[in-house]
């Protein structure tokens, strides 16, 4: 049996989104494959457009500045760790202080860091 291609694109471009959806599952289900990217495919490739994409942030300390208790009382406060653990964190840096934050959450950590004098990269 042949398939008609056009008559399927045809019926795909006239479905809605939750026809789609449906369809979707259903073939998931049929054959047990999975329509989600793997996640090395979405790492891979030229990296023309890797940065815009992105979506998760690591916020990482890459030095005290001059008031290293000002740093570790914020990394105290962003973190909820420790005096003891903050203070590590500060005295090893570079250190990821938040891994896999949003950019807004990002950014806000790194303003916070830099207002009382850190060094802040985001990754």
């Amino acid at each position: 049996m042949a398939l008609d291609k056009d008559a399927i694109v045809a019926q795909l471009k006239d479905a809605t989104i939750l026809e789609l959806n449906d369809l979707v599952k259903a073939i998931e289900d049929e054959f047990g494959v999975s329509a989600a990217a793997p996640v090395a495919a979405a790492g891979s490739g030229d990296g023309g457009g890797d940065a815009d994409a992105k979506t998760e942030f690591d916020v990482e300390l890459t030095g005290a500045g001059g008031a290293k208790i000002k740093v570790i009382k914020a990394v105290r406060e962003i973190t909820g760790s420790g005096l003891k653990d903050a203070k590590d964190m500060v005295d090893g840096a570079p250190t990821v202080i938040k891994e896999g934050a949003s950019e807004d959450e990002a950014n806000d950590i790194k303003a916070k860091l830099e207002d009382v004098g850190a060094e802040v990269t985001l990754k």
